[in-house]
């Protein structure tokens, strides 16, 4: 099915894997800031996700032990930020981007010997019957369980969040931590567990660039990835169904701009690269002007139980 000079039984599948990591680390975040708690890490996990992920799939050749450790790295590294954040009571936003900054270095470091190695790649896992659909089955039903899962964590964190005394607890915390607090209920460790959730979902989408969108270690490969998922988490209002509709909107803008480059669109290259970042800069704008907030009544406040 070709529109315009551009197929769409190829261009539907390549949105998916654009859009998966960004979904993984916006829904992971999203958790996190319904929680109350603020990580501008994102992009930090993500990376150390992705080269940790690599480099456990190239040595044991096995890509699912490479997401399982990058989920753990992610969580690992959502720790520090917590305990510093939690415990100590440093500066959310500071912290956040220290981890950042760590992450990017980090990364760099041991990635290094890594670089320019082939890594092993998902097969593709083939729905019975709905993949041998003429034209739907290759767009919709031929994908790496990667992709399918990402959407099925959307589907339990939003059961979770809005069905269950989970979600309750968790919006309560998010939404006044003294009155959730009063309740007895553990702030900080309902936000400890949002956190390190928040982390394994930011290395997992780490690892489906190194591991599958682009099967090779290169730094800084994220490239603003876990920037765009935070502001995929606004963009959403916090809502799980939401961050999905972002996250595939910023991908299928990614996939285009590439086709269009390739047909040979009149267009400057340079402008359709940064196309995806503009169209999430005039998404957020419009919310501003014309959109309903509806940020946790606690995010970014710093909480203590003597308080």
């Amino acid at each position: 099915m070709v529109v315009f000079g551009i197929d769409l039984v190829l261009l539907i599948p390549a949105l998916m894997i654009s859009a998966t990591p960004v979904l993984l680390a916006a829904i992971g975040e999203a958790i996190v800031e319904k929680s109350g708690v603020l990580n501008l890490g994102v992009e930090g996990m993500m990376i150390i996700g992705a080269v940790i992920g690599f480099i456990i799939a190239v040595n044991t050749q096995i890509p699912i032990y490479g997401f399982l450790c990058a989920a753990i790295a992610g969580a690992l590294l959502s720790i520090i930020f917590a305990v510093l954040t939690q415990f100590m009571m440093s500066n959310q936003v500071a912290t956040g981007l220290g981890l950042t900054m760590v992450g990017l270095g980090l990364s760099a470091l041991i990635g290094k010997p890594y670089e320019g190695i082939k890594s092993p790649t998902l097969t593709k896992f083939e729905i019975p019957f709905l993949s041998d659909i003429p034209i739907l089955g290759p767009m919709f039903f031929s994908h790496d369980a990667i992709v399918y899962l990402s959407i099925l964590v959307v589907a339990v964190v939003a059961l979770i969040v809005n069905k269950t005394r989970w979600g309750l607890v968790l919006r309560a915390v998010g939404e006044n931590q003294e009155a959730a607090h009063a309740l007895g209920y553990k702030v900080v460790r309902i936000r400890f567990i949002a956190i390190m959730f928040g982390g394994a979902m930011a290395g997992l989408g780490g690892a489906y660039i190194s591991l599958a969108r682009v099967p090779q270690w290169t730094e800084g490969m994220t490239a603003g990835a876990g920037w765009i998922a935070l502001a995929l988490v606004v963009f959403a209002s916090w809502k799980p169904w939401r961050v999905l509709i972002g996250a595939y909107l910023f991908g299928g803008i990614t996939v285009l701009q590439l086709n269009l480059q390739a047909i040979g669109v009149a267009i400057p290259v340079e402008i359709l690269s940064m196309s995806p970042y503009l169209v999430t800069i005039v998404v957020l704008i419009g919310i501003s002007l014309f959109g309903h907030h509806t940020a946790p009544g606690s995010l970014a406040r710093p909480f203590h139980a003597s308080q």
